[in-house]
């Protein structure tokens, strides 16, 4: 499979169980309608290890324009994709979030509040305040880069210098650190950040989740829509990629 291609199957995958979870305990008249936060961080974290476990052997499964400029700014990946990757990130997270549109259409209908309804979609701060937001957004993303530096080092290399966990891009070796069983530290990672630090901003860490969601909800046709908050969007794009510039900076000084 294309890599471009894993990006975008990956992301919508990520999409669909994130977004998807939100809207079942936020909007009304679903079965998981109220059920909380642990039960959103469980299924954004899910989403997550089944994007990788499946996309992980093609493309890296990065499905976040933070871990792909993390990678790069590490040394990791080649500058040369990073613009084609995150292309496909925000395409894979628009149709993620759309099919969860699709699937929850009747229960948007039910539910009259314009904010509960932009949440499916995109992130928002509890008390706006963008200097905090940002670094609330940096923090986080700092975290997951840092994690996901070593998790998904080069492969790992046997005593004759061959990798062993790697895949191939543009015939270039990358490594995937643990495989497919990299999906499960990873998962955990993003669950853990969820529990402890989403709780301002409700944990983008993401440019992808956040934008390709947030256009979704401005195009998409369904009642008492209201804003699309454009003028917070900028937070959830900017300060997870100096998050991770960040992260690959002190990876690569030690």
């Amino acid at each position: 499979m294309s890599p471009i291609i894993a990006e975008i199957i990956g992301t919508a995958i990520l999409m669909l169980f994130g977004s998807g979870v939100v809207a079942n305990v936020i909007l009304n008249k679903t079965k998981g309608n109220g059920s909380g936060w642990i039960v959103i961080t469980w299924g954004w974290a899910m989403g997550v290890f089944v994007a990788v476990f499946a996309m992980g052997q093609f493309s890296g499964a990065h499905i976040n324009p933070a871990v792909t400029v993390g990678l790069a700014v590490a040394g990791l990946f080649e500058w040369g994709m990073v613009f084609p990757y995150i292309v496909a990130q925000i395409l894979g997270a628009f149709l993620g979030s759309s099919l969860v549109w699709l699937a929850y259409k009747e229960h948007f209908k039910e539910t009259k509040d314009p904010g509960t309804k932009l949440a499916v979609f995109s992130t928002a701060p509890e008390i706006r305040n963008y200097p905090s937001n940002f670094m609330t957004e940096v923090i986080g993303t700092f975290i997951l880069i840092y994690g996901v530096l070593y998790i998904a080092d080069p492969g790992f290399m046997s005593v004759d210098g061959e990798m062993l966990s790697a895949i191939v891009i543009n015939g270039q070796e990358v490594g995937f650190g643990l495989g497919a069983l990299s999906a499960l530290p990873v998962a955990l990672l993003v669950l853990g950040i969820g529990l402890a630090l989403g709780g301002p901003t409700g944990y983008a860490i993401n440019p992808a989740r956040d934008l390709g969601p947030r256009i979704a909800h401005a195009v998409l046709p369904f009642p008492h829509k209201g804003s699309s908050d454009w003028g917070y969007s900028w937070v959830p794009v900017a300060a997870p990629l100096v998050g991770a510039a960040l992260a690959a900076g002190l990876y690569l000084l030690f």
